[in-house]
């Protein structure tokens, strides 16, 4: 050991060893701190099942909070609830605020002193993020984790931290990742390949892969990305996210056909490529109107290319909390995205009966099939969004055959109830 390192805080030296040791590798250290911790084997001591689970999940963001991942985690607690099991939440906004501001002061200049010392600079990303996770784990250490019988962590970053905490008590842990993660990140160049921050990131997927006692996915598309983590086919089920939608039947009739797409406006959506298809189909569709529901960074952009196209029957609603009442004034429901997983406002169109065209990007194949419970185009590509807009445009009967088979596959699959039975047997077979 060098000098250097005797001086390292040992606060810092004992925290998350695995990282420490891929930037090591990254900066070709050979003195590696040596990783004394053991991986979560499948639990071999809980007695039998029970009828009534005490589950704890786990959440790196603030909950309960308004966005896709959070309204996930109320509705499978809620399910969960609903089948008569006890769920708590733990996420860093529980803590007192005081609290967590001197704490995280304190990790970050110890954090940012090993850095230095061991590397001769630290990156920002990974010191925030590395600080981040010291925090969360001084935090979880007040939580009784043996007081719970399953532990069902929402995010890679939770499952590493609760991994290392489950050391001691063995319960099943599960994971359930929500995005592609840094292969993710890497594909759309947030990260760049062969950086630090590629084997930061990169090691925190593997261990959150490698240490669950399974893993939930939302759609197949996970599953091989999962495997070039380690995981084992196995030990991983698909279940897909159930909701609750109270479908609101339209107040009155209408001549005109109304179209509708509810996303945020980032470029992935590929609202554009929407545009472009209308522009393409202008003089046929003089009857029908437009709505494009939500904001985002793209809305400026995306308004001055519907002004430049003339496209006078699209109108921007901005961030909406009616939809369902929006949907039951819509015949057609549109998501052009480039990149998903599976998103949860084409399960919301399911319920609302809506004729659904979208692309084949992530899971959405799964619970779309083309010419049965809606359309699907190929992502970026306006010419046949354009093509099959105007089918369901001109033929009323398509558009109420693919919504009623849409209605009815959401109604089967796609309810927390649903999705609440499935997983709380997975949490079952792991007693």
């Amino acid at each position: 050991m060098t000098k250097e390192q005797k001086n390292e805080p040992p606060s810092t030296q004992i925290l998350f060893p695995q990282l420490i040791t891929q930037m090591d590798k990254y900066y070709g250290l050979t003195e590696q701190l040596e990783d004394n911790g053991k991986r979560c084997q499948t639990p071999s001591s809980i007695s039998s099942q029970k009828d009534k689970l005490r589950i704890l999940m786990t959440t790196f963001w603030e909950y309960p909070f308004v966005g896709g991942l959070q309204n996930y985690i109320a509705a499978l607690k809620s399910g969960l609830e609903d089948l008569g099991h006890q769920v708590d939440v733990l996420s860093p906004n529980q803590f007192p605020r005081d609290e967590v501001k001197k704490l995280r002061s304190e990790i970050t200049e110890n954090a940012k002193q090993f850095f230095i010392n061991r590397y001769g600079s630290y990156n920002q990303k990974i010191l925030r993020n590395y600080c981040d996770l010291s925090v969360f784990e001084a935090l979880a250490k007040s939580v009784d984790l043996k007081e719970y019988d399953i532990i069902h962590s929402q995010d890679r970053f939770t499952a590493l931290v609760m991994a290392k905490l489950n050391q001691k008590y063995n319960k099943p842990l599960l994971f359930t990742p929500h995005g592609f993660m840094t292969q993710r990140r890497l594909k759309f160049n947030l990260i760049e390949k062969g950086s630090l921050e590629e084997f930061y990131f990169s090691e925190i997927d593997r261990q959150a892969v490698i240490n669950a006692s399974h893993i939930v996915i939302l759609c197949e598309v996970f599953r091989p990305l999962l495997q070039n983590l380690g995981a084992e086919d196995e030990k991983m089920t698909t279940v897909y996210t159930g909701i609750q939608f109270e479908r609101v039947k339209a107040a009155k009739q209408r001549d005109s056909v109304v179209i509708t797409c509810v996303s945020r406006l980032r470029p992935r959506k590929g609202h554009k490529y929407l545009f472009e298809a209308l522009a393409l189909l202008k003089k046929k569709l003089g009857n029908v109107e437009v709505r494009i529901v939500g904001d985002g960074e793209m809305r400026e952009e995306l308004e001055k290319q519907v002004q430049d196209l003339q496209l006078k029957n699209v109108k921007f609603l901005g961030k909406r909390t009616d939809i369902p009442d929006l949907l039951s004034e819509s015949d057609i429901f549109v998501l052009p995205t480039t990149s998903d997983t599976l998103p949860i406002s084409v399960i919301e169109a399911m319920f609302a009966k809506q004729a659904i065209l979208t692309t084949n990007c992530g899971g959405i194949p799964e619970i779309i099939r083309d010419e049965y419970s809606g359309l699907i185009a190929e992502p970026a590509n306006s010419k046949q969004l354009a093509k099959k807009l105007l089918r369901l445009v001109k033929k009323q009967t398509l558009r109420k055959k693919l919504a009623r088979q849409a209605r009815n596959y959401a109604k089967k699959q796609l309810t927390v109830n649903y999705m609440a039975l499935k997983i709380a047997g997975i949490y079952q077979s792991l007693l």
